[in-house]
């Protein structure tokens, strides 16, 4: 049974996050494609559309994220089931850039897709990692304190660290953003996360995966600019895919 102090904090959480968090939802979808895909469409898309602020002179950037899950793996399971309302933890830096850290709460309502964030030290990404949490009941950020309740109530802890390449494209009509993710690699330890030295394994060098958001509708020119022949979209996820590596 929860202790009667959890579910006041949780409750306290959830209506913080309605208060001062709008929920936004988005359309996603995504594709597993070939490198031969991977380099018609990356060819194309760079005469259309314009690189994201994270990208370096080649338009590419690296992405580290460590996965939170439950010891029965229920984000797994919600995924892979297909479950309507669903949601996963995370922590995320770019590039060898561990002085920029976000906690992300990523998650899916009937299709579309949302995402709660927000930046937080290295320090304090190290204690969450190591499970050290106590301090998140003194920040005032609603998302660090329904971590904090679900760290303790369902038992959620890093689970897997998931890497790769990525190149990003931006087209404001519709706000749509375009992603091209490469050499999929996942970790060999959460704990070590905030280590950009660290040896991970290749999923599949051949594994590129194609997604697509966008707001209210997707325009035209992305419509044909991201068709790829024979190919349907996949309800795969990075994170998914890495946890079959534990």
């Amino acid at each position: 049974m929860i202790p009667t102090m959890m579910i006041q904090i949780m409750e306290t959480a959830t209506m913080a996050i309605k208060e001062k968090q709008a929920l936004k939802l988005r359309h996603e979808w995504k594709i597993n494609i070939n490198p031969q895909d991977d380099l018609i469409l990356s060819s194309r898309l760079r005469k259309l559309f314009r690189h994201d602020a994270y990208a370096d002179s080649h338009g590419i950037y690296r992405v580290s994220s460590c996965y939170f899950d439950t010891p029965y793996d229920k984000a797994l399971r919600q995924k892979i089931d297909g479950v309507n309302r669903r949601e996963k933890f995370r922590l995320r830096y770019y590039g060898d850039d561990t002085s920029f850290i976000r906690l992300e709460k990523k998650f899916k309502i009937n299709g579309l897709c949302g995402k709660h964030s927000v930046r937080i030290t290295k320090e304090q990404a190290e204690r969450i990692l190591w499970g050290d949490i106590e301090f998140l009941l003194e920040c005032e950020h609603p998302l660090l304190i329904e971590l904090y309740s679900k760290m303790k109530g369902q038992l959620l802890s890093p689970k897997t660290i998931v890497t790769y390449e990525r190149e990003a494209f931006l087209y404001e009509a519709g706000k749509v953003r375009i992603t091209i993710d490469r050499n999929l690699r996942t970790g060999l330890g959460s704990i070590d996360f905030l280590n950009p030295s660290l040896h991970h394994i290749f999923v599949s060098e051949n594994l590129t995966v194609l997604e697509v958001k966008y707001d209210e509708f997707l325009p035209e020119i992305v419509t044909m600019a991201v068709q790829v022949p024979s190919r349907q979209a996949s309800a795969n996820s990075k994170y998914a895919i890495c946890r079959r590596y534990d």
